[in-house]
C-alpha cells in the first residue's frame, strides 16, 4: 500500500471503530431498557453484542495503530429513538449493522490486492456481521416466515 492508501486505510478503520463503539453504547443501552418475560435471554445476547463490538473496535485499532495512525477517540451517531419495544431495538440494531458492514466492505475495496492483512480483516468481519445480521433478520421475523424481514 502506498502513503495515501494507508492515510485512506486508516481512516475507514477509526469510521469502523466510531461504529463499533456506538454499538457497544447502544447494546449497553438497550440491554437496560429491556421489560418482559423473555426479558434474561435478550439481555444476554444484547449484552455478548456490546461485548463483541468493543473487540471488534479493538481489532481496528490495532490495525490503525500498525499502519502508524492514531486511533479515533470518537464514537459513531448516537440517537435515543425513546422506543424500547423488542422489535424496535432490533429494528434500529438491523440498521446501525447495516451501516457498520458498508465501512467493512469499503476497507476490503481499499486493500484488495494490496495489503492481506486488511483484506482478510475485512473478509471475516463482514462474515461476522452479515451472520449477526441474519441473526437479527431472523428475530424479526414470525414464527414460520421464510422470507427475510424486509426493513
Amino acid at each position: 500500500m502506498n502513503d495515501n492508501e494507508k492515510k485512506q486505510a486508516i481512516e475507514i478503520l477509526n469510521e469502523i471503530m466510531e461504529y463499533e463503539l456506538a454499538g457497544v453504547v447502544r447494546y449497553t443501552h438497550y440491554s437496560l431498557m429491556v421489560y418482559g418475560y423473555n426479558r434474561i435471554p435478550i439481555v444476554s445476547w444484547l449484552k455478548g453484542n456490546a461485548a463483541e463490538g468493543l473487540n471488534h473496535a479493538y481489532k481496528a485499532g490495532e490495525l490503525a495503530t500498525m499502519l502508524g495512525g492514531h486511533p479515533s477517540l470518537k464514537i459513531g451517531k448516537l440517537l435515543e429513538t425513546e422506543k424500547h419495544d423488542i422489535g424496535d431495538i432490533l429494528r434500529e440494531s438491523l440498521d446501525h449493522e447495516r451501516m457498520t458492514v458498508k465501512s467493512y466492505y469499503k476497507l476490503l475495496d481499499l486493500a484488495e490486492g494490496k495489503s492481506v492483512a486488511l483484506e482478510e480483516y475485512a473478509r471475516e468481519m463482514i462474515y461476522l456481521e452479515e451472520l449477526h445480521q441474519d441473526e437479527v433478520n431472523k428475530m424479526l421475523r414470525n414464527p414460520g416466515d421464510l422470507s427475510p424481514f424486509e426493513g
